[in-house]
């Protein structure tokens, strides 16, 4: 009987961490060494910052609400929409729907990419799989301290990608913040 219920408790786990993950941040020796002030940008959850091409689907932009919403009612800035930011949290959540798994691989090749590019000082990252809706992935994050504090963290800018598997139908998310 007891091996039967660690048996269910290995499974429940099992599930629950295919379906959530751990959050993991970035920050190189010299961009914390250098301490630099972050420049001013418009607060609105439509502003962008560079020039790249992204299209927010509705989800996406649900997404970004519901994080700046959130952000605004607990006294933090909004966070700015960077095209280049939820390019690259696209082509993450395309890796994930390629290898059927929820994954932070590569992260520090995102993150130190977006830091050369966006001269952004720090990163963090956060996945999540299978929500039905960007309200059931904020909520999941929400209940996650790790995921919380990347919402809630002192970062700048965000990027947001939402991507459904053709094959199975299941969602998966990338939301990329960074403090420029």
């Amino acid at each position: 009987m007891r091996s039967k219920s660690l048996l269910v408790l290995g499974l429940i786990s099992a599930i629950i961490t295919m379906n959530s993950c751990s959050t993991d941040s970035y920050e190189t020796p010299e961009s914390i060494a250098l301490d630099k002030q972050s420049p001013t940008i418009s607060q609105t959850s439509t502003a962008t910052v560079d020039l790249y091409n992204y299209s927010y689907s509705t989800s996406e932009n649900q997404l970004v609400d519901l994080i700046n919403a959130h952000r605004v009612s607990i006294g933090l800035p909004a966070l700015v929409k960077a095209n280049y930011i939820s390019l690259k949290a696209e082509g993450h959540s395309n890796y994930m729907i390629s290898t059927s798994m929820l994954s932070h691989n590569n992260f520090t090749v995102r993150a130190e990419d977006i830091m050369k590019t966006l001269d952004a000082q720090s990163v963090g990252e956060n996945v999540a799989y299978n929500s039905s809706t960007a309200q059931a992935a904020f909520d999941a994050w929400m209940a996650s301290p790790g995921h919380k504090a990347n919402i809630e963290g002192a970062y700048t800018n965000f990027g947001v990608s939402i991507r459904v598997d053709s094959a199975t139908g299941r969602k998966y998310y990338t939301n990329i913040f960074a403090k420029m």
